[in-house]
């Protein structure tokens, strides 16, 4: 952990004066700038907006006013996170220049608590990808090894996270893009349930499979971040709010507790991965949990489920980029019909338009029911086959990851390869629960491994729980963020 430890410790000692809120910006600012080439988590830095909020935070203390639990904490946002007034590009050539004149309702709700904006975070184009590495900018590197990748998308987020460059941040998850990159850099990622967490200006990827949510470096910061941004939003309509607040549960006792282990979880997975993440059984155990082993068969169609109605989605969404109402615009060009042709062939990235072309086949006529109507029917029976996993157990433990972080450019030729690193996070998103990775120890090359917990619907509270548990009995065991920036 940072030099400052958890939100927690850091809020005890702003409000006790033993640091300055404009000090601890100084701090991270000064990391930022001194790590940031290497790592390149950030692609946008904002220390205007950082010093001017730590400022009114040190005015508040000094006035004897009471702090909210994240005012005052340097953090930051993934780049398709809407700031007013800020550029959000997606790490698109498409949206360079784009600046929003709204606030997604996540950051309007940090505001009001005076979180300290440090900047915006490297991402995959429009959140499509698994390393990182499509994004305009170049990708963000891994902060225990400069030679592999952080994850993707949300890996920015997840570099800046583990290289103490920020207490915390906010990224997006449609089919692990929160958990992966947290597993990879030996952190803590959490996918809350679909709904409970507004969508309002995450720009969208896949609107019925994305979730904004929280990278740490503690399950408690997650649950703070949680806390505070799981408000009803009545700009989203399929958003509904949290069904309570959880960090005041996290230290409850988990006896009787039952943990499923379902073997297909397990399957092409990397030997000292599966290994590492079943040792965490033995935590639970020694903990009071029950271990339930079952069947889920219905897993293998999770990944081209995922592919074929997450695509189909990203076709549609992504429309919008036309060259005429915003973004980028080619410079040469006929007529509008060659205008929108050539503005989406040189503002979107390979990897994006690959998606968009799979995603407008499967819903082109004569292929929409063979593909898309058949994915949309497997999701139904996904979505039951949890339900029916839930009456057996209150969570189910599996990899984040099948493999520890993958090295520079590893399968840049083979994007199928990179597809297969979701195997074991897009069943959440498909299913609409909540997922969280907390990190469980180290494979044989020394890099991080992810142990993910998925929990029913609005089940935070005892996800929370328990993952807090674990991370608490085993943190002497657990590999540890590297220290790297604030010192």
């Amino acid at each position: 952990m940072g030099k400052y430890g958890k939100i927690a410790q850091i809020h005890n000692q702003l409000i006790s004066g033993k640091i300055s809120c404009v000090e601890l910006t100084k701090a991270y600012l000064n990391a930022i700038e001194q790590n940031n080439e290497a790592l390149n988590a950030y692609v946008k830095i904002t220390p205007d907006t950082a010093l001017e909020t730590a400022k009114r935070v040190d005015a508040k203390i000094a006035s004897g006013g009471e702090l909210a639990p994240l005012e005052g904490i340097p953090m930051t946002l993934k780049d398709n996170i809407s700031t007013k007034d800020i550029e959000t590009t997606c790490c698109s050539k498409m949206l360079k220049g784009y600046v929003p004149i709204y606030d997604a309702t996540v950051w309007k709700l940090l505001k009001q608590q005076n979180a300290v904006l440090l900047g915006k975070t490297n991402m995959d184009e429009f959140a499509m990808g698994s390393t990182c590495e499509n994004s305009c900018f170049g990708g963000a590197k891994n902060p225990h090894d400069l030679g592999r990748v952080a994850g993707g998308s949300s890996g920015g987020v997840a570099s800046a996270v583990g290289g103490n460059l920020a207490v915390y941040g906010l990224g997006s998850d449609t089919g692990g893009s929160i958990r992966e990159p947290a597993s990879f850099c030996g952190i803590v990622g959490f996918k809350p349930t679909y709904g409970s967490v507004s969508r309002y200006g995450l720009i969208a990827f896949a609107s019925s499979f994305d979730q904004i949510g929280p990278i740490t470096q503690s399950v408690e910061d997650a649950a703070l971040i949680y806390d505070t941004i799981a408000q009803y939003d009545p700009m989203d309509s399929t958003n509904s709010g949290k069904k309570g607040p959880v960090t005041a549960q996290l230290n409850k006792d988990i006896r009787g507790l039952k943990i499923g282990i379902a073997p297909e979880y397990f399957d092409n997975i990397q030997s000292d991965v599966g290994d590492t993440v079943k040792k965490a059984l033995d935590v639970f155990r020694s903990l009071g949990a029950e271990i339930v082993e079952f069947n889920m068969p219905s897993l293998k169609y999770c990944l081209p489920v995922y592919y074929i109605l997450a695509c189909a989605e990203a076709s549609s969404n992504l429309g919008r980029y036309d060259g005429i109402r915003y973004g980028y615009q080619t410079a040469h060009y006929s007529d509008r019909d060659e205008m929108v042709c050539k503005t989406r062939s040189e503002g979107f990235g390979p990897e994006v338009k690959r998606r968009i072309l799979l995603g407008t086949y499967v819903l082109s006529a004569g292929y929409y029911d063979a593909y898309y109507k058949k994915a949309q029917n497997l999701r139904g029976m996904l979505v039951k086959a949890f339900d029916d996993a839930f009456l057996q157990c209150d969570l189910i433990l599996s990899p984040t990851v099948p493999r520890t972080a993958l090295p520079l450019n590893y399968s840049a030729d083979d994007p199928v390869e990179n597809y297969q690193t979701d195997i074991c996070t897009v069943p959440v998103n498909i299913a609409g629960l909540p997922g969280i990775s907390v990190p469980c120890g180290a494979g044989n090359d020394g890099m991080p491994v992810g142990m993910q917990l998925i929990g029913p619907k609005f089940s935070e509270a005892t996800l929370l729980n328990a993952a807090n548990q674990y991370e608490l009995a085993s943190r002497e065991s657990c590999f540890q963020a590297v220290k790297m920036g604030v010192e």
